[in-house]
């Protein structure tokens, strides 16, 4: 795998690949740079929640034991701040759960935390992969929630698409690597 940059988003939808991709690819980054993986997990166990639990586990069981792992569920934008250095390569997963810890917050107060992560991301020195679900390709939810989730997380995609060094599609057991396939469009 190449440097493909400093950050790196990995996008598609549920159970796509982009998670596993994700990882192998800071896996190989890693190894051929000799940096330590941080991974940055934005949800937690919910013992309540058995089916959730093992998904979880899934993620932590595919994971080499020599990454650092963090539960991060809000504090995003503090913590690369704080663990983003040419040392390390980070991985954030995902921007779709962070999000969803969030939901509740006012309108001024999300485009407060998009903000913050945008500037935190354009001035780390290390590699961060984000990686992202693509909600948007289904039918629009019949209820506001599902919908200012959709539209905040393909705002959110979009944004920190056009920052990115480089942005794969992970969908049918491929990456399509965007960056070299598209077209750059602007944010709204």
């Amino acid at each position: 795998m190449t440097d493909t940059g400093r950050l790196i988003l990995v996008t598609g939808p549920v159970r796509s690949g982009k998670s596993e991709w994700a990882e192998n690819w800071a896996e190989n980054y890693a190894r051929n740079y000799r940096k330590s993986v941080i991974y940055i997990a934005t949800s937690g166990f919910d013992d309540d929640d058995r089916e959730w639990c093992d998904r979880i586990q899934k993620h932590r069981d595919r994971r080499p034991s020599d990454w650092t792992t963090l539960e991060v569920p809000i504090t995003l934008s503090t913590t690369l701040a704080s663990v983003a250095t040419a040392d390390n390569c980070i991985l954030v997963d995902s921007l779709g759960t962070w999000l969803a810890n969030l939901l509740d917050w006012e309108e001024s107060q999300w485009e407060q935390a998009v903000t913050e992560l945008l500037q935190v991301l354009l001035t780390v020195t290390g590699p961060v992969i984000l990686v992202a679900e693509e909600v948007g390709w289904g039918l629009v939810p019949p209820y506001p929630l599902g919908r200012l989730f959709r539209d905040r997380l393909g705002g959110l995609v979009r944004l920190l698409g056009t920052h990115a060094d480089s942005v794969y599609l992970v969908t049918g057991g491929y990456a399509l690597d965007l960056t070299r396939l598209g077209v750059k469009i602007s944010p709204d």
